[in-house]
């Protein structure tokens, strides 16, 4: 095992190889987005052919951003990703206020969300229907309830048991994603290979549209929107970074792989699905993928679906776990936070007590939060900022560091991060207004709280480097 350059005690260890960094790619990426979202985008647009645009819209778009956190990751293969690129081109402050963000609101949403859909899809079947049911209640206030249901226990349980597996070492976790990446690319090809075989579907559906769809450029934007929240969760690679063998080779490799994998499954469910079911029944169901499996197999399409989306969801927790605690590791290393959060568990080699924090702070916030569309909107705001400003920073090295190896360089340059910064600007301008303004403008003021709290950390730094001479 090959220790990753950290100072200090225990150190990481690169334990993850090519095959486990697809797997955290794709495994990631896959959640119950591509399940859900067909008929929310056809709501938006309204016709086979302007989904299929959104989607592969959405898909190269995700791709640029793939191909420049491959250069990215390729020379600074160090554990926290995107907090080194933007610590690295843009100073500790901005650096600090990502980690701060990242730690404080948008992995503890992030994992929130996925449990509680999970919750959501189990609490479907007859015998799991008691996941909705009360075990407490008490009245905070005349208008708000603090309640704990079964499905908060089951959430919390996933919580807890994952990031014991990532407690334990990142290639038991790195397994764990491989062997279930796997199984549920099976079972998405297979649920594909079900849909075509529909004796009541037909080709013409594709020619079908839904009539009621929003329509126009706001439309299309908002089912954009949708498309890059199924296509969300390619840059947690870059995160472990630190702990992956060949990094200059892996994290291009696996970037590119990873995001391609998934490009070519979401298209292929999107031509199941649309092949069983018209445009107007599309748009009126909430789990489409769902609805067509069970209108070949029966009562067992469903339950089918239901348990791969169970089964997504699952993994891409894995992936977002492992990644989280990263971030604050990361930071902790440099002095700009708790000392504690930067040390090395001696025996599994992981930064151990930032993914018990992690995980408590998603519990708390997974209690108080509120349902799935609120903990996703709390999050899409800050990741995508995040998302525009960490691509951007290859503009920087590009410009300051010319001469330095690149083992990958990003294909397209400079028009590839370009375009996905843009794209990223774009769905920012969407996502902090509208519905979404009132959280957009409570994670805006969560970022800007981690000002004082880098100052703190850095007179502290300053302190012990007086002392020390």
């Amino acid at each position: 095992m090959q220790a990753a350059k950290q100072s200090g005690g225990a150190e990481l260890v690169r334990d993850l190889n090519v095959w486990h960094a697809i797997a955290i790619v794709a495994g990631t990426i896959i959640g119950s987005g591509i399940f859900r979202v067909p008929g929310v985008m056809m709501k938006e647009v309204g016709s086979a052919g302007l989904v299929y645009l959104v989607w592969i819209v959405g898909g190269l778009l995700s791709f640029f951003g793939a191909l420049t956190y491959a250069e990215l990751g390729a020379v600074r293969p160090w554990a926290g990703g995107e907090y080194v690129y933007i610590r690295d081109a843009y100073g500790p402050l901005p650096g600090f206020l990502y980690a701060w963000t990242w730690f404080l609101i948008a992995k503890p949403a992030s994992i929130a969300t996925i449990t509680t859909g999970m919750v959501d899809v189990l609490s479907t079947f007859p015998r799991l229907s008691f996941l909705n049911t009360s075990l407490l209640a008490l009245h905070l206030f005349s208008s708000k309830t603090f309640e704990i249901t079964y499905g908060h226990l089951v959430a919390i349980a996933a919580t807890v048991l994952i990031s014991a597996l990532n407690y334990i070492g990142i290639r038991k976790a790195g397994g764990f994603q491989l062997v279930f990446t796997t199984l549920k690319v099976g079972m998405i090809a297979a649920i594909v290979l079900i849909g075509f075989t529909a004796s009541s579907g037909g080709w013409g559906n594709f020619h079908t549209t839904f009539m009621g769809a929003r329509g126009g450029m706001a439309g299309f934007m908002a089912a954009l929107v949708a498309a890059l929240w199924a296509y969300d969760g390619w840059n947690d690679l870059n995160m472990v970074s630190g702990e992956i063998s060949k990094p200059e080779r892996t994290i291009p490799v696996a970037l590119i792989t990873g995001v391609a994998i998934v490009g070519v499954l979401y298209i292929g469910i999107n031509a199941a699905v649309q092949y069983v079911m018209p445009a107007s029944a599309i748009a009126a169901s909430k789990v489409p993928a769902s609805a067509a499996t069970e209108i070949v197999l029966g009562h067992w399409g469903a339950v089918i679906v239901s348990i791969g989306m169970a089964l997504s969801m699952l993994v891409t927790l894995n992936g977002t776990i492992m990644s989280g605690g990263r971030v604050p590791f990361a930071v902790a290393r440099d002095g700009y936070f708790f000392k504690a959060l930067a040390e090395v568990h001696p025996r599994f080699h992981t930064p151990a007590l930032a993914i018990v924090v992690q995980a408590i702070m998603a519990i708390l916030l997974l209690l108080v939060g509120g349902a799935f569309q609120q903990l996703f909107s709390l999050a899409i705001f800050a990741e995508w900022l995040f998302y525009m400003i960490a691509a951007s920073t290859i503009f920087v090295f590009r410009h300051r560091e010319p001469d330095i190896p690149r083992p990958y360089r990003t294909w397209g340059y400079p028009l590839v991060p370009a375009l996905f910064i843009l794209a990223a600007t774009v769905l920012l301008c969407y996502t902090f207004g509208g519905e979404n303004l009132q959280n957009s403008v409570a994670g805006t003021i969560v970022i800007l709280l981690g000002i004082p709290v880098f100052f703190y950390f850095r007179k502290q730094i300053f302190t012990t480097e007086a002392r020390k001479h």
